[in-house]
């Protein structure tokens, strides 16, 4: 898969939480998303689960920014770091690719709202041939 073949469009579910991609680089992703009434736990705050649905997107695009045609990239294990309440308008998550290797890659993500660090994140991500991987799948729902 090539990282220039793929949009925010083309991801349904960061799609459905309103993410955007910013910016995509060589190893480098910038995602976000405008926060509303819907991304928010009770106490007003940007919950958990979408500030790690953010992360792991921007890992992900981190990687396959990396990768030649025909290879994609999910993800094995992702840990975060709530730092800080997420409050503001937006959220932004950079990610870089730290280290690859040719069946994963190590992934950093800061998540931030307005200049302020709210957010650390680690991601692993196998690196795999996207039409097995298609195939795999396709023969698992059978």
């Amino acid at each position: 898969m090539r990282a220039n073949d793929i949009s925010s469009e083309d991801i349904g579910f960061l799609k459905h939480i309103g993410g955007e991609l910013l910016d995509l680089g060589d190893g480098y992703a910038q995602l976000a998303f405008e926060i509303q009434p819907y991304h928010k736990q009770h106490l007003g705050v940007v919950h958990g689960g979408a500030i790690a649905t953010l992360a792991d997107h921007s890992g992900w695009y981190a990687v396959i920014s990396e990768l030649e045609n025909g290879f994609t990239s999910v993800t094995i294990e992702l840990k975060i770091n709530y730092l800080k309440p997420a409050n503001g308008s937006i959220l932004i998550a950079e990610a870089k690719v730290v280290n690859r290797s040719r069946r994963t890659a190590f992934v950093t993500v800061e998540i931030f709202a307005k200049d302020t660090l709210v957010a650390y994140a680690t991601g692993t991500y196998s690196i795999v041939d996207e039409e097995k991987l298609k195939q795999g799948i396709k023969n698992a729902n059978k």
